[in-house]
Parts: structure tokens; sequence; C-alpha cells
């Protein structure tokens, strides 16, 4: 090894994309190099490869299951300052958390941490979501009210929520243990149909001003 380093910190080297192989970045410490011209970055840093977790803006009409499709090299977002080196390993093995109904677009959270992904289940009914949902047609008397307290959903009263009007057309809702299906339904009972829904955080984590489409990094240190 260039750097007079041991096998373990070869390893680590190769892992975190500091080497490359006549030129081209090589995260695979099986790569055969017999006659190659073998380079590392010189700014290279010994430290582990952590499990990525990304977020995603999802958009409307993209299945919650197909969307790590759209977590590519090409689409990250230029406002992502978590300082996150991208490697080949963080497309692997990507899985969707927190499910999002395919017709609604929004905050969507793919990982590669288990510790994060029984965060996520685990803790789903605990965490607050926010959403944004466009309707149309007039509410009914008390129909905030309505909302606010709990509706009846498949037959159990929902858990009281916030909800309140962001404009003339959008009400904005900040509810926990979302089920399939539910946000129409609320919405429904109060003489309200549908436009859109638009997942805007998932407990502390939002969505802020990324474009539809693109994703960003999530770092260790932001917390759900």
């Amino acid at each position: 090894m260039l750097l007079g380093c041991s096998r373990t910190d070869a390893q680590q080297y190769i892992e975190g994309g500091w080497v490359s192989v006549d030129g081209e970045v090589i995260e695979e410490p099986q790569h055969e190099i017999a006659g190659a011209r073998v380079e590392v970055a010189p700014d290279a840093r010994l430290e582990p490869t952590e499990p990525a977790t990304v977020l995603l803006h999802k958009p409307a009409g993209v299945a919650f299951q197909d969307a790590a499709a759209l977590v590519t090299r090409e689409n990250r977002a230029e406002g992502d300052v978590s300082g996150i080196r991208m490697l080949k390993r963080h497309f692997q093995r990507l899985t969707p958390l927190m499910p999002l109904y395919d017709e609604a677009s929004g905050l969507v959270v793919l990982s590669q941490d288990g510790r994060v992904w029984r965060r996520l289940t685990e803790d789903y009914a605990l965490l607050e979501q926010e959403f944004v949902v466009e309707v149309s047609g007039e509410i009914a008397e008390n129909g905030l009210e309505r909302l606010s307290r709990g509706v009846i959903y498949q037959r159990r009263v929902l858990q009281p929520c916030k909800v309140s009007w962001q404009n003339e057309i959008r009400l904005r809702f900040a509810i926990k243990d979302v089920q399939p299906g539910q946000l129409r339904h609320m919405c429904q009972q109060v003489g309200l149909e549908v436009v859109s829904i638009r997942r805007l955080r998932i407990g502390r984590i939002s969505l802020a001003k990324m474009p539809v489409g693109q994703w960003r990094y999530l770092p260790v240190t932001e917390r759900f």
C-alpha cells in the first residue's frame, strides 16, 4: 500500500473511495491491480464507512417502493451541506421507510442503516409527521375542530392532531400514526375533496427547500 499502512487500514481507504486504479476510483478491496497505476487521494482520511441514509423529495405518482431508483449521482441536491462523500455503495440496498402514498409528493427516507430502520419502524406511531393537503369544496361547520379532535376511521377514533389553514385551499396537518388513506378520509368527513398531498416533515427532519426529485444525505448528527 502506498501509505505503508496495515491491510485493515488499506481496506478502509479503498472502501472510502480514496484509491484510484488507472484513474478510476475503486471501492472494492478485491479489485485486481496487477500492472495498473494505483493512486491515493492526497486528502485521504482514515475513517469508517458509515451506512447511508438519504432524504428524497419524492414526486407525486412515483410508487413509494420504487423511490430508491430516484437516488442517483445526477440528482443529489446542490444544497446538500452534509459533507458526506458520495460513494457507489451508498446507492445499494436503500430501504424506503415511513410509507407515503404513491400519489403524494414530499419527504421520503431511504436508509442502509439498521439503527435508522429500527427507529422509524418501531417508533412510527410516535413520530409526528407534517403534511400540506390541497383541497376543494366547502368545509363543514366546525370542520377544523372535528379534524383536530379526531374523526372515526376504520372503526376507530383517531388520536387528536393539529390542523390549520395554510391558505384558502391548503390545510396543514401535524399528525402521528398516519394510516393509508387516512388524510383523504378525514377531509371527506368534513366535506372536502383532496387535490394533492405533500409531506413536509418527519419528526425533527424537514424537507426544507429541496427541489422535487432531488435528495440529500442525512448526517448521523441529525436525529428524527
